[in-house]
């Protein structure tokens, strides 16, 4: 998990199998892991513990799943990322909307796993630092008190729009943001479901920003949900 430090990870899910394959997956890593099979067991222990992530299962027997993740995120600071069978882009945008932190639907690989816990805890981390001034990944540079974009020896001539865009992701870096949480952010409330806007605009700031705008590096588009600034490796 490159260099992110031992956590305290809090596993959510009624099926005893699944627990015990996170447990022991997520111990090899060397993190602490904790267990609750219900809602309700989960909340106490989100309320009581120090955590830095929280994997919930969305099929929870005392209570449906989203609202579990609202109750925890009321009385949570960690990381969420959500474990689901259910395969409909509403199901995910709401968990996101929510507060989760990401997704990953079942059936699904350790490795998967691991490197989306990865990007959670970086950014939670990044959000309980100090606000910086520059964000940095690879040759690109994103000043967010001049707002100067550079790519190497490039200047990067954004309208004010875009800027404002390129700031919300990647102040959420490694986070998938929905169309309506980045329209919500940039636009305001009342332009929430033009998603079709939206695309027109992330393409022409894939064209100013990527090297090649066919073959996104940065601005990766989630199919249907939104998208996720990717930092370079």
């Amino acid at each position: 998990m490159g260099d992110i430090p031992a956590k305290k990870i809090l596993v959510i899910d009624d099926e005893p199998q699944i627990r015990k394959f996170l447990r022991i997956s997520l111990g090899a890593h060397g993190h602490a892991v904790l267990e609750a099979a219900t809602a309700g067991e989960a909340v106490a222990l989100a309320g009581s513990q120090a955590l830095d992530l929280i994997i919930l299962d969305l099929g929870l027997p005392d209570l449906d799943g989203h609202e579990a993740l609202s109750r925890l995120r009321d009385c949570c600071r960690a990381a969420i990322i959500v474990l689901t069978v259910r395969t409909g882009e509403a199901d995910k945008i709401e968990a996101l909307d929510r507060g989760a932190d990401d997704y990953v639907t079942k059936p699904f690989g350790i490795g998967e796993l691991m490197a989306r816990i990865d990007i959670a805890l970086r950014h939670r981390t990044a959000l309980g630092d100090a606000p910086n001034r520059e964000f940095r990944t690879a040759d690109l540079v994103v000043d967010l008190e001049t707002h100067r974009v550079t790519r190497g020896d490039l200047d990067i001539a954004l309208t004010a729009r875009e800027f404002e865009t390129l700031r919300f992701l990647v102040q959420h870096a490694g986070k998938v943001l929905t169309h309506q949480q980045i329209l919500r952010e940039v636009w305001g409330p009342a332009h929430i479901h033009e998603t079709q806007y939206l695309r027109v605009h992330m393409g022409k700031l894939r064209k100013k920003l990527e090297p090649e705008p066919a073959r996104p590096h940065f601005i990766i588009t989630e199919p249907a949900v939104g998208y996720r600034f990717k930092p370079a490796d």
